[in-house]
């Protein structure tokens, strides 16, 4: 039997019963957080934000916080909760006697599908299309055991690493600040007409269609089977144990530190490492943040409510994201590009958080889905059983 056929194994843990309002504000802290780190991207896609040749103290100290708190770490987060996502679906379905696999995949086909329309027609920073493409080969292994399950997620970051270390060992000492031929030179492509950034787009887009099979699905396969492990171990009901939390707390300050430490110096080969490092850096982060709303929520919807709303929204509101941010930085105003510092750029990505609580709690008064979420629901199951649709 390969591991992609669906088994009669017995469920590991019990199915549950209504929604987890942990997961639903956990989801929510991870979509406020990854606008934080993407928004330096809205406007020049593949190098973002472009540093001034002296840096001003302020965007040093923002950097630094970003290498421990923000960076890599919500996509992260994002991850892992995909691969709680998916083993809960495969859990409910198959408890309502469906064939569970085949629904899973429908899924993932139209995650990729949305993927791919997001990233070559609104920003092609996607993460929709890493997570279609992960979420097959997660999906192979949710029968395994949690040791097992931690055994293979470890294999499958080490072999990402290795790999993205290899790639970016062979990237360009082209430098990228304010005034060098570079910065003009994408400031231009990327402002110019929507034609010219639907083809620019397309390119990125393909482009990481070749390498992520390579990179990127591994190490994000990984976090998704750590989240299945974490999951069935009961880490979000009740978040870890206090050796474990100081462990967590103890890797994510001494990667960090690493990571920040390489990253300033000048040496191109240590920055490329510290580019590695940071998603290394980034895991024990993510589970601290779950560690923090697990103790804060308690799995109750009437705690972290605006968060919840939020993470209940979360693929409507990451669509949104780009719209708003590909609009203001490309279209209405791209000399903020030329213009804004990191303080700045926190100080709208702050704002836009405060938006996107008040509308998701506007928005659930009258309507019980995202219209994302239900759309894709919807093209899922089309081919199904009316009650799918609610599952």
């Amino acid at each position: 039997m390969t591991p992609c056929e669906p088994t009669n194994t017995q469920d590991t843990c019990p199915i549950p019963a209504q929604r987890n309002a942990n997961l639903d504000a956990i989801r929510g802290l991870a979509v406020l957080g990854i606008f934080f780190m993407n928004i330096y991207f809205m406007g020049i896609t593949f190098y973002g934000y472009a540093p001034h040749e002296t840096q001003p103290l302020l965007d040093r100290i923002i950097e630094i916080l970003s290498n421990f708190f923000i960076e890599a770490r919500f996509i992260s987060l994002f991850s892992i909760l995909f691969g709680v996502g998916l083993f809960i679906q495969y859990q409910r379905f198959s408890a309502n006697g469906y064939n569970a696999y085949p629904l899973l995949r429908s899924r993932l086909k139209w995650l990729i599908v949305f993927g791919l329309i997001h990233g070559i027609f609104i920003w092609s920073g996607d993460i929709l299309f890493t997570y279609g493409i992960s979420g097959f080969l997660a999906l192979c292994y949710r029968e395994l055991s949690i040791d097992a399950l931690k055994r293979k997620a470890n294999i499958f970051i080490f072999i990402a690493l290795v790999i993205i270390t290899l790639i970016s060992l062979t990237g360009s000492d082209e430098p990228f600040t304010r005034g060098s031929n570079l910065f003009t030179q994408q400031y231009s492509a990327w402002t110019s007409s929507y034609a010219n950034q639907l083809l620019l787009q397309l390119m990125q887009v393909g482009y990481m269609a070749l390498v992520i099979p390579l990179t990127l699905m591994w190490f994000t396969a990984g976090l998704m089977l750590h989240g299945m492990a974490l999951y069935q171990q009961g880490t979000f009901e009740r978040g870890f144990n206090k050796p474990g939390l100081l462990k967590l707390i103890l890797a994510s300050l001494t990667l960090s530190l690493l990571d920040t430490l390489l990253g300033l110096t000048n040496n191109s080969i240590l920055v490329a490492f510290s580019d590695v490092l940071i998603m290394l850096s980034a895991i024990p982060m993510a589970l601290i943040y779950i560690h923090i709303i697990v103790k804060l929520c308690q799995n109750n919807p009437k705690k972290l409510t605006a968060l919840q709303n939020v993470g209940k929204l979360a693929f409507s509101l990451y669509i949104l994201q780009s719209i708003v941010g590909v609009l203001v930085f490309r279209h209405l105003a791209p000399e903020w590009i030329l213009s804004l510092d990191r303080g700045e750029y926190m100080v709208m990505a702050l704002v836009y958080s405060v938006v996107q609580l008040l509308l998701a709690s506007l928005y659930l008064r009258y309507f019980e889905q995202g219209p994302l979420e239900k759309l894709w629901r919807h093209l899922a199951f089309k081919k199904q059983a009316a009650p799918l649709e609610h599952q």
